[in-house]
């Protein structure tokens, strides 16, 4: 199972911070099924939150820690918020592409999938100066052309897929290209453990907040599992869920469980892009 990827500094095992600024864009997008959805201002707020107040928690944890992470943004998030993008931005972190208003991506046409990314990269550089390198395909999915047009659109990596549990240079028409894809799994998904609301439901079975030790232990063991094979294990986090104030003080112990192996490389998609496309 293990693999040679010869991290950086001699570190065992990567790992790739990512927070989904998805705001209320999740909550209104899940709302148009309802008659007058776009009114139900609870379920919104709970996005709203989001980058309100969690996410500069979040910076003020990651630079206490020392981290670099990635941030993955609709870009309609970054006109909203300008200010806090620049902020992100500003303090070394990495922003990456998710759509314009989160839509799902593997039902929109070739032309619809151009529309969104061209819109969303003016809207980048219009803001932080630069256009995204990184994507991360919006509600969990794509089309089959998906990967290749971003490779078209000057796109280094992808952090979408669940296929495995190590970066690796995605194959199009069976050659080996160098945009690199660093999987995430649901399991190193807050949202699926911890997001929830009555009405709408989320999720639509109920029965959840999980427990945060569960839920601790679950991004513990995970780690344990991808350090021992010296992987790169790739969280997925979301602001309005792990910033609330208990769920900060939850990642801020889980971040110096993996501090004290000392031999990891925290590190952003850009990062790992770069050295799995150049030593791998």
């Amino acid at each position: 199972m293990s693999k040679d990827f010869g991290w950086p500094n001699s570190s065992k095992c990567a790992v790739m911070m990512s927070f989904d600024i998805d705001g209320e864009t999740t909550w209104s997008n899940g709302n148009k099924g309802y008659e007058n959805g776009e009114y139900y201002l609870k379920s919104l707020s709970i996005g709203r939150y989001g980058p309100k107040r969690c996410v500069k928690n979040i910076l003020e944890l990651l630079d206490k820690n020392n981290i670099k992470a990635t941030f993955f943004a609709p870009s309609w998030i970054v006109e909203k918020n300008p200010e806090l993008i620049k902020e992100i931005a500003l303090n070394g972190h990495e922003i990456g592409h998710h759509g314009y208003k989160h839509e799902r991506f593997y039902d929109k046409t070739y032309e619809e999938q151009v529309e969104i990314i061209d819109k969303s990269q003016e809207i980048f550089e219009r803001v932080i100066g630069k256009k995204a390198t990184g994507f991360r395909t919006p509600s969990g999915d794509w089309a089959e052309f998906t990967t290749k047009l971003l490779i078209d659109k000057g796109f280094k990596y992808s952090s979408s897929m669940r296929g495995s549990d190590s970066p690796y240079k995605t194959v199009i028409d069976g050659k080996e290209t160098d945009f690199i894809e660093i999987p995430t799994k649901w399991e190193l998904d807050d949202y699926v453990q911890m997001a929830y609301n009555l009405f709408p439901a989320e999720p639509v079975g109920q029965s959840r907040i999980s427990g945060y030790d569960s839920v601790f232990e679950n991004f513990k063991w995970e780690f344990e599992g991808y350090y021992e094979f010296g992987l790169c294990i790739s969280y997925m986090f979301h602001p309005q869920v792990i910033g609330t104030p208990g769920r900060l003080i939850l990642l801020d112990k889980l971040i110096n469980e993996i501090k004290s192996r000392g031999d990891v490389w925290f590190a952003t998609g850009s990062q790992i892009s770069d050295w799995v496309r150049h030593n791998v």
